[in-house]
């Protein structure tokens, strides 16, 4: 005795959902990225920074480790 199957239930809309992103959803993100990185790598240019530059040195460290 074979059992009856059911048809596959259709999804309630088929268009395609419109996911495009306007021009500076990828732009504004990506520029503050590039500013805070510039910061980072050379933190001369950050006038609020006092005291000794842990960071500065930290990251110096990692460059010299990988440029050998």
């Amino acid at each position: 005795m074979s059992a009856r199957t059911q048809p596959r239930p259709r999804p309630a809309s088929t268009r395609a959902v419109d996911t495009r992103l306007p021009w500076w959803a990828l732009a504004l993100p990506t520029l503050a990225f590039v500013a805070l990185l510039t910061l980072i790598l050379n933190p001369s240019d950050a006038h609020a920074a006092a005291g000794e530059p842990v960071v500065a040195r930290l990251l110096e460290r990692v460059q010299q480790l990988l440029t050998r």
